[in-house]
């Protein structure tokens, strides 16, 4: 019998490559990484303190770098190189996506081995077992991290008792409180990595920034305590001790106490308006008094001198990137084509946009109108779909604050405007959307939850109807206080698209309206389009650096590393080496700080702007609308009343409605109020729920 032989196409070949280039980076990242985190568990260690101030004095105290070298080498460059090589690795899946449309066709069966158990603990939320896993580790870390410090600098309290004229407890006192400032150093060293909205460290990880915001509230409030615990017990040592005027102590060369103290001072203002009913009835508060994290980190690094202050600077550095680069894309207004007003005060904004910009469902963009506030930037939830869509992004916008009513106003007044000047950061969201991948989606929702889902349903749509593959079935369960709400279900379905897409679905729609007993008898408001007047100075939403550019992001982030290092081995050789002579008892900390400070700004501002500036593609011929439409022209598409079993006066028996799945693989996601989130994460940790796969959704309006 001949041999059969199989001839592979040169995309096979070429997916291969990709493949195992993509594993060799994975691999080399992962192994700095495990580097970098043994060097935090070793650091309170008498043999990594050792080593440390050999590498220090031997190798890296030269006169170009003086004590910094040591600092930027072993705290700096792993994460940076991280950085850097994640954006490579992410370019090489996108490539590898784009070639082979795995995203798509290979879409079911690739459930992650490690199924995310949904967990309610008090004061953390709906949590993963490896979520939770984590957390403890990390507890452990701190623990263990305490202790070794704290046994490291107790074994020197007899010689500093008789230094200082202090008793034993005193400088045991002391230390401790030195050991709470440490430790606390370990978290702020982490804290900016989750809110870094194109971070290309979070994805190699398989978070996305708005999943990881309740890491940054963990670390936030971590961080807070042993700051306040570090300051407490210094004010408390120097007032035993008599040492009042320590308490404004600002040395030249040294610890400047009272930079510390502002540090926190401007922590725990930013800290106190973080509570979540501060954040929820006064949301301007919270957002303003935010951004004290800017005096928070520059007092910080005046406290301790900016050698120090490289423990943290990675993720610091990485975040202050991603936000110049915001800033940048965020200076051109974009062009608002249409707005649909919705009954019960919502509303769904239309943006024009480049065919090259993508994103994934679920993705997010922030919004200014500058207006409304010059200042505010609100995050909202992507209800269109970049595949469905190719010129258009939607989303939608409930007015549930000072900010939003105002908009509502403007827009649903009997003469709304006719052009509005709209900025918009994003958008930002998953690479990947792994939930598509089973057999079938049970999305539960909550209110104005549904959005994320709206956006999910159309990618759908645009699965089954141009690419011609077979979905997943869906099984959409949706609560509302009052039928007016029921107008949210038109938006499955976009401004330009037809209702009847959604029987080429396995789509089934279970809607309840909790506050009603029966349906109105009056005929529910249609909606109502309004088409705005462009703008020359208006253009459509183009791809910004991340996700639609992260090898330019990889570039930028190395060569203004890069940049720094020279300005800054420049000004220690021929400026402070010259004064200091690397003793680091002459040149002022807190004048080389702001100096490095001032240097770090600069080199990010050339990198960035030349970096985006470079990125910024030929904007394309823009194409006039074929159809002119009149404001106030008003549209009935109502494919609720067609699809949807509306139940009134009660709410939906999830537990058993989840349970009742009997699909291999079900995909279970939930967005809306914390009690039904808790309630679809009890159903889905059960004994009795093998097949279900959790996952919380975050949203915005």
């Amino acid at each position: 019998m001949d041999s059969m032989v199989v001839k592979r196409s040169p995309s096979s070949h070429s997916h291969g490559g990709i493949r195992i280039i993509r594993a060799a980076v994975l691999a080399l990242i992962m192994a700095v990484f495990l580097g970098y985190l043994i060097m935090w568990i070793m650091t309170g260690t008498k043999m990594y303190i050792t080593w440390f101030a050999k590498l220090r004095a031997s190798y890296t105290n030269s006169t170009y770098f003086g004590s910094q070298g040591a600092m930027i080498l072993v705290y700096t460059l792993p994460i940076l190189f991280m950085a850097v090589g994640g954006c490579v690795y992410l370019h090489l899946g996108k490539k590898l996506s784009s070639i082979s449309m795995e995203r798509i066709n290979g879409r079911k069966n690739q459930i992650p081995l490690l199924k995310p158990r949904p967990m309610i603990i008090k004061g953390l939320g709906v949590v993963s077992a490896i979520e939770l896993s984590m957390f403890i580790m990390f507890i452990v870390l701190l623990v263990w991290s305490f202790s070794t410090h704290l046994h490291f600098f107790f074994s020197f309290v007899a010689e500093r008792a008789v230094k200082k004229g202090d008793k034993i407890w005193e400088v045991k006192l002391d230390r401790v409180g030195l050991v709470l400032g440490i430790v606390g150093n370990l978290c702020l060293a982490f804290l900016f990595f989750p809110v870094t909205r194109s971070s290309s460290v979070m994805p190699l990880f398989g978070l996305t920034s708005e999943g990881s915001i309740k890491y940054h509230i963990w670390l936030g409030h971590i961080t807070m305590v042993l700051f306040t615990a570090h300051g407490v017990v210094y004010i408390v040592y120097w007032i035993i001790t008599k040492r009042y005027s320590e308490m404004l102590d600002w040395a030249s060369t040294g610890i400047a106490n009272v930079a510390g103290e502002l540090s926190l001072l401007f922590g725990l203002f930013l800290w106190v308006t973080t509570h979540p009913r501060i954040r929820k009835n006064m949301f301007e508060l919270f957002f303003y008094t935010h951004y004290l994290y800017i005096l928070f980190m520059l007092f910080y690094i005046f406290h301790l001198g900016i050698a120090f202050a490289y423990t943290v600077l990675p993720g610091f550095y990485l975040f202050a990137i991603d936000r110049y680069l915001r800033f940048l894309q965020s200076r051109q207004s974009v062009r608002l084509d249409s707005a649909r007003v919705l009954p019960f005060e919502t509303l769904e904004l239309n943006f024009s946009k480049t065919q090259d910009l993508s994103y994934a469902p679920t993705s997010m963009i922030f919004i200014n109108v500058p207006s409304i506030s010059k200042l505010q930037w609100h995050p909202f939830t992507i209800s269109s779909n970049s595949n469905l869509e190719p010129d258009k992004l939607s989303v939608i916008i409930k007015n549930e604050g000072s900010w939003t009513k105002k908009l509502y106003q403007m827009l649903s007044s009997p003469s709304p405007v006719d052009h509005l000047n709209v900025s918009i950061e994003g958008p930002h969201g998953p690479a990947s959307t792994h939930f598509l991948r089973h057999d079938m989606l049970v999305m539960v929702s909550g209110g104005s939850g549904i959005a994320p889902f709206i956006s999910i349903i159309r990618e759908l749509i645009f699965t089954s109807t141009t690419l011609k593959s077979k979905t997943s079935r869906v099984l959409l369960i949706c609560a509302f206080k009052y039928s007016s709400d029921l107008t949210m279900l038109d938006l499955l379905v976009p401004i330009s698209g037809n209702p009847s897409a959604l029987s080429n679905l396995e789509l089934e729609i279970e809607a309840y309206v909790t506050r009603e007993k029966e349906p109105p008898v009056e005929k529910p408001n249609i909606l109502q389009t309004i088409w705005f007047k462009p703008d020359a100075k208006d253009a459509p939403l183009s791809p910004t650096l991340g996700p639609n550019g992260w090898l330019w992001l990889g570039a930028i982030i190395s060569s203004s590393f890069i940049v720094y290092l020279l300005f800054m081995g420049i000004l220690t050789r021929y400026y402070i080496y010259p004064i200091d002579h690397n003793t680091n008892k002459i040149y002022s900390y807190t004048l080389q700080a702001m100096i490095n400070m001032l240097l770090v700004c600069i080199s990010i501002a050339i990198a960035a702007s030349i970096g985006f500036l470079m990125n910024k593609r030929t904007k394309p011929t823009e194409v006039e609308h074929i159809q002119k439409v009149e404001n106030g022209r008003e549209l009935e598409s109502l494919p609720h009343q067609s699809f949807a079993k509306v139940n009134y006066g009660g709410r939906p028996e999830l537990k058993r409605i989840l349970l009742e799945r009997q699909e291999p693989s079900v995909g279970v996601l939930v967005c809306g109020p914390r009690k039904m989130r808790h309630e679809v994460a009890a159903a889905c940790s059960s004994s009795l729920a093998q097949n279900l796969h959790f996952e919380s959704l975050s949203f915005n309006w």
